[in-house]
């Protein structure tokens, strides 16, 4: 009976080890499962605009900003070919924080290049007085009403329809989150610390700003949010809580990046997509770069304004002085928390463990 017993269990062992074997088959020539796949971003070259391009694990895309137009079509083709790069034949959404000409600018030349199903934006046009600004929204409401696309006007507290990731609206045609995201609602030490400045007229107080979370990362973007705007935004109290990614507001010009916003959200990570002549201001860099508990901040360019003191090492610069590369980042997100960043020129990539 003793002997029975122990042939039931080696045989109970070996079917375990079959089954264990073959579904370990069955996993390494199965494509990778969309929960352990990252989100993928990919920070677009568009030389002092922006163009960010979210892409997530089941294939659903939004592009923040469209970059300047012009250049013979440079930064449509710059942010078509990083949507190849990811398997894209069209981009479902695309986000325009503003309409400034280096970040809406460039919605036509894109629209012919490669299909997009909805346009989100903040509503109209707030900086009528400025020419390029004015034409800038002009040529957009050419292409909403001769283009068979979409187009949806954000609202603070809307949620994106983004499939598998939450991109949540808080600040929108000037208009800021009230009540504090979860995890947020404390005080804002930094608050009294931080000088007070007029009140922008600007389209960039309009700017649409977005907190993507994935998993245990969240990601910030404000647009070109100005400093007045971020302290009523994260004071007396800190609305929006920590971040691990903050795309740095602005191409980190002084107008904004404020030390209260900075202590608020207390990134990890920082990405600024600046260009070698615009943004990347020595005082707006000294404060991301001094933020509580910030690892890196990654730089698009080499910003000439900046000099040896205020850029970050070159392994973390995408383009550094001389001919132009059109080189971007790409940031891999897990949703358990993990991050990599890969630098283009270098083609090498920097990995951060999950924190929490």
């Amino acid at each position: 009976m003793i002997g029975g017993y122990t042939r039931s269990l080696i045989g109970s062992a070996m079917v375990g080890a079959i089954v264990a074997l073959a579904f370990l088959a069955l996993a390494e020539s199965s494509p990778a499962l969309p929960e352990l796949k990252p989100l993928e971003i990919y920070f677009v070259d568009v030389e002092g605009g922006q163009a960010t391009l979210f892409v997530t694990p089941a294939g659903q895309s939004l592009l923040i900003d469209t970059g300047w137009p012009g250049n013979a079509g440079r930064d449509a083709d710059r942010i078509v070919a990083a949507a190849k790069n990811a398997s894209l034949s069209k981009i479902d959404f695309v986000l325009l924080t503003h309409y400034h000409v280096d970040h809406a600018g460039g919605a036509p030349q894109l629209l012919a290049k490669i299909p997009v199903g909805t346009f989100i934006d903040h509503g109209v046009n707030r900086e009528p007085g400025d020419q390029p600004t004015e034409q800038s929204w002009e040529n957009y409401q050419k292409l909403l009403s001769s283009q068979s696309v979409k187009r949806s006007i954000a609202k603070v507290g809307d949620i994106l329809p983004i499939e598998g990731v939450r991109a949540e609206i808080v600040s929108a045609d000037g208009e800021l989150l009230r009540k504090p995201l979860s995890g947020a609602g404390t005080q804002n030490p930094a608050c009294n610390k931080t000088e007070q400045r007029p009140a922008d007229q600007t389209e960039n107080a309009r700017s649409l700003g977005t907190i993507l979370t994935f998993g245990k990362v969240r990601i910030l973007d404000l647009g070109d949010l100005t400093w007045n705007k971020e302290l009523e935004l994260v004071c007396p109290i800190k609305r929006l809580g920590p971040v691990d990614v903050f795309i740095v507001s602005h191409h980190g010009w002084l107008q904004s990046n404020s030390p209260a916003l900075l202590v608020a959200i207390s990134p990890r990570l920082a990405i600024m997509d600046n260009g070698a002549d615009k943004g990347g201001s020595p005082s707006s860099w000294d404060i991301v770069r001094k933020s509580p508990k910030l690892e890196d901040l990654w730089q698009l360019h080499f910003s000439n304004e900046g000099g040896a003191a205020h850029n970050s090492g070159d392994s973390f610069i995408a383009n550094l002085p001389g001919p132009d590369g059109g080189n971007y980042l790409k940031l891999s997100v897990w949703a358990d928390g993990r991050l990599e960043v890969y630098n283009s020129r270098t083609q090498t990539a920097k990995d951060y463990a999950a924190t929490r």
